[in-house]
């Protein structure tokens, strides 16, 4: 740390309440994003019945934001080492909530997919300032305590938002159905960027990288061309130009990584530091992180698809029939860190990937014996099984992916692992066409179309438990037992952090 530090180890009282209130602010930013990934799944089916939105508009609706946040986080994070953390936080706020104003008065599925991309695009300008802000505000002693309050937004996150997106859209507040949802970021938005503006101190990096944006026009480049053909190839009878786009994706990937190696040579500031994947720990953990992403960019879409629009719930049992999940998520996430990787390193995590397979091959088993007459209390156990599998590999994988990546690249490390998830999400909602939707009738008579999603749910978890498998192959050639690492632990689970170990200079 500079001689900032020193400032910061003993601050002022009023220093002090700044640096709280400042905590407070980025927390919620990070609080907002997090319940509104899982905020939107929930209400998926009433935006389908109200806008008459297609199955294609459906997985745009959250493919999208998962595609501008992936393709935008990198890059998010170097404009605030570049320009200042504290502005670029404030400009994705903002952002973050004029896009929300536009999601909840969308005329039509069109307006709605283009809004939640901006969205997205907000997001990976916010949500990389919010750990750096963290780093640059409170000295080493006491960011252990920042980083477990951190940890429990995480958690209630995830649990909140099902809830919230269910309570929210069966309230119908004003009777405007499902809108509530996007609108309620806007009076969090403007809060936060008017006590934001008042509370931040200003950071940049010492010695920033330069841009990349040609990286990020290959990398969004690349992965429209693979999932646009996806997500219509079903509605459009699978034409021969979908395939021709497909693989015209691999020949952009190809030139990416030509590019970034002449980036890397010419002024060592590429958008992906291709030298990481000469680790082998660390190759084979993005593509852990990958495959997992997919994962779980099919189950969630599926899972809601079935309960409300197949099983014929409401919004509001399907959101509360999740809770067991999350909590399961949580517990056996605290449990991992703290308590079984120490004694027994990957395992742990192999475990967790068989764990979440047996739970998702249990859910086949029950919806194949119950059918349309299963309840909420029946699901249950597959759900616990599966959410304590998933927190187990959750947590400690960014260490471990980490633990053999020298020090001087872990920042970018990080920032990748988290953009690569976002990507597998992105392509695991693409499939969704093909898994689900792939396996049903265009045009079924009611008394059908319960059955039809039964099954095809059926035919998703297949995938997922595919997946499951493949993960836990790709894990042997993670470290046996990862060291403890301190860049990676501090920066787990946000995307986009900059090097912890290169501390920022506060400027503000």
């Amino acid at each position: 740390m500079t001689s900032s530090s020193s400032t910061l180890a003993s601050p002022r009282p009023e220093a002090d309440r700044r640096r709280w209130f400042a905590l407070a602010i980025v927390m919620t930013a990070a609080f907002m994003d997090l319940v509104d990934v899982t905020i939107v799944n929930v209400a998926i089916p009433s935006i389908q019945r109200d806008e008459g939105a297609s199955f294609s508009h459906i997985q745009w609706i959250t493919a999208g934001y998962a595609l501008a946040f992936a393709a935008g986080l990198i890059t998010g994070g170097r404009l605030g080492d570049i320009h200042g953390r504290k502005r670029l936080f404030l400009i994705g706020i903002g952002g973050f909530a004029l896009a929300s104003a536009l999601c909840g008065f969308a005329v039509n599925p069109d307006m709605l997919v283009a809004s939640r991309i901006l969205q997205g695009a907000m997001a990976a300008l916010m949500v990389p300032q919010v750990l750096s802000i963290v780093h640059a505000t409170f000295p080493a002693h006491e960011r252990g305590k920042v980083f477990g309050m951190f940890g429990a937004i995480v958690g209630l996150g995830a649990v909140s938002g099902p809830i919230l997106g269910a309570l929210l859209t069966e309230w119908n507040l004003f009777g405007l159905e499902w809108r509530p949802i996007f609108l309620i970021n806007l009076p969090v938005g403007i809060a936060g960027l008017i006590l934001g503006r008042k509370f931040i101190t200003e950071s940049k990096a010492p010695h920033a990288l330069k841009l990349d944006l040609v990286g990020v026009v290959l990398v969004t480049l690349g992965l429209l061309m693979l999932l646009y053909p996806l997500t219509r190839g079903r509605e459009l009878g699978w034409p021969t130009w979908g395939y021709v786009v497909m693989a015209g994706a691999l020949v952009v990937f190809a030139a990416l990584v030509a590019y970034e190696k002449r980036k890397a040579a010419r002024d060592g500031s590429p958008l992906v530091e291709l030298s990481l994947f000469k680790v082998k720990s660390f190759a084979a953990g993005i593509a852990v992180q990958t495959v997992f992403g997919v994962g779980l960019g099919i189950f969630f879409l599926v899972w809601t698809l079935y309960m409300q629009v197949g099983l014929g719930w409401s919004v509001l049992r399907a959101g509360l029939t999740g809770v067991p999940f999350s909590i399961a998520v949580s517990a056996a996430a605290g449990m991992s860190v703290q308590m079984l990787v120490p004694r027994f390193g990957r395992k742990v995590l192999q475990a967790g990937a068989l764990i979440m397979a047996a739970g998702v091959l249990i859910y086949i088993w029950e919806a194949e014996r119950y059918g349309m007459s299963i309840a909420s209390w029946q699901m249950a156990l597959p759900l616990v099984v599966m959410g304590a599998g998933m927190g187990l590999i959750v947590a400690p994988l960014t260490d471990a992916i980490l633990s053999e990546v020298p020090r001087e690249h872990s920042g970018s490390a990080s920032g990748l692992i988290n953009t690569v998830q976002q990507m597998g999400n992105a392509l695991g909602l693409g499939l969704v066409s093909v898994v689900f939707f792939g396996s049903m009738s265009d045009h079924l008579p009611g008394p059908e179309v319960g059955p039809a999603f039964v099954d095809a749910f059926q035919n998703a978890l297949i995938w997922v438990a595919v997946v499951m498998t493949a993960i836990f192959l790709l894990m042997f050639a993670l470290p046996k037992r990862p060291a403890q690492h301190v860049e990676g632990a501090e920066t787990a689970g946000t995307p986009g952090i900059t090097p912890l170990d290169k501390a920022p200079e506060l400027v503000g």
